[in-house]
């Protein structure tokens, strides 16, 4: 009895308060009314016995009642479908404030033309997991690469790509573009890596596969004999794939250069990256752009009939007359493949991107190459030195050379027992 008196006399005290006005009322009161405005109750449930009527519901507040009290679907599919964007409005770039309140800063969007899709399929998987029971690395995770997903899926098992990264996967080189670790130590190289390289490609059944590295300076050759010798491998279990060697400068020694150009490869690739005033901006000190032309110029002189190629990275700040004169100086080594690309910021570390180029620049650029003589050239705000690899070998610059006078029997490629020599640093007949 007594716990049904407390309750008349509870309920009696919040039914009379409801029934006074809000002005009458102490703050505190108000605030334990007002404690569960957020959602509405029962009609039934509050109600005043001497006014039968009931309260009048409040305001939407919820989240979803915002929600609900906005544009419905047939809005959007309903009506003109929109018009297309005219290139002005399609290639405009966007910003946003990111950062805490009182210190935020504008910063560029990513243009739509440069996102990709998350990579998932069966043979990106199946790639993956082999890399990582063999122990080896790959440029396309290291350096982040947008284009893994159609790399490494391809239009078809033939035509899949996938660069594989030698020499382990930290660098003795520090540029300011490069996502790759660096250290003045960097591991031991692994002794089965060549095998295990050669093995993982014949299971894959790849068309074509890039190798490239990190620049070791800490060892006498800068690992030239170990590249060799992966490609003398990969030729052994798979000889229908097409090798092509992204290497470093090593240093200056030409004779390296040399000796990898001999290996068997069928593509020899050195990146200038950049202009040649914007290069101590971006690579690494010890990298010149001279350097590297004399590295593409050895390259051809060692096997003429060998394709040579490099790659240039736009948005770094370089001017339309910087790209004449490389492109100029490219042409007479007579270096045979060039790809421009977008410079895309791996971290906050590294360079800010000075632009982002648009689309039909790249196009632009890649016509004039064309005119200049360059065998093929892609170029677009995606592409990367290996990107595609496969389709732009097989499709413009192999047919190219099968048109052309078949190589005399002096310029043959080298026998594995001749590789197998250079290897060893043993002379050569």
């Amino acid at each position: 009895m007594a716990a049904a008196g407390k309750l008349r006399t509870l309920y009696s005290a919040q039914t009379s308060l409801s029934a006074l006005p809000a002005s009458a009322l102490p703050s505190f009161q108000l605030a334990t009314l007002r404690g569960y405005a957020t959602t509405t109750p029962p009609e039934s449930s509050i109600s005043n016995p001497s006014n039968p009527s009931p309260i009048p519901k409040r305001q939407p507040t919820a989240f979803k009642d915002k929600l609900n009290a906005g544009l419905a679907f047939s809005d959007f599919v309903s009506g003109k479908k929109s018009e297309p964007l005219d290139p002005a409005e399609a290639y405009a770039l966007k910003t946003a404030l990111v950062g805490p309140a009182g210190r935020k800063k504008e910063i560029t969007r990513l243009p739509s033309w440069l996102k990709t899709p998350i990579p998932d399929s069966s043979n990106y998987k199946r790639i993956k997991n082999d890399l990582r029971g063999l122990n080896l690395h790959t440029v396309c995770e290291e350096a982040r690469c947008p284009n893994i997903s159609d790399c490494w899926g391809g239009s078809s098992k033939s035509a899949a790509t996938a660069t594989i990264m030698l020499m382990g996967d930290t660098c003795t080189r520090g540029c300011r573009f490069c996502s790759v670790k660096t250290s003045n130590k960097p591991p031991p190289l692994d002794p089965h890596e060549p095998e295990n390289t050669a093995e993982a490609l014949s299971r894959w059944g790849l068309g074509y596969v890039v190798l490239t590295s990190v620049d070791r300076d800490d060892l006498a050759d800068g690992g030239a004999r170990h590249f060799a010798e992966t490609v003398l491998k990969i030729k052994q279990k798979a000889p229908n794939i097409l090798v092509e060697c992204l290497t470093g400068d090593y240093a200056g020694d030409l004779e390296m250069v040399s000796l990898v150009a001999n290996s068997g490869l069928d593509v020899y690739a050195h990146n200038v990256e950049t202009v040649e005033a914007l290069t101590p901006f971006v690579r690494d000190r010890r990298a010149t752009f001279q350097q590297s032309l004399r590295v593409l110029k050895t390259a051809k002189a060692t096997k003429p009939d060998l394709i040579t190629k490099t790659s240039l990275m736009l948005g770094l700040g370089e001017t339309e007359a910087q790209l004449w004169d490389a492109l100029r100086a490219l042409r007479a080594i007579d270096v045979d493949v060039v790809t421009f690309g977008q410079y895309m910021r791996p971290t906050k570390r590294h360079m800010a991107v000075h632009e982002y180029v648009r689309p039909d620049v790249f196009e632009m650029w890649k016509e004039r190459a064309l005119e200049m003589g360059f065998l093929y050239c892609a170029s677009g705000p995606l592409v990367r030195s290996s990107y595609k690899a496969g389709e732009a070998f097989i499709e413009n610059v192999l047919k190219k050379r099968r048109g052309k006078n078949a190589v005399s029997t002096s310029e043959r490629a080298t026998t594995s027992e001749d590789m197998e020599k250079l290897v060893a640093g043993e002379a050569v007949r």
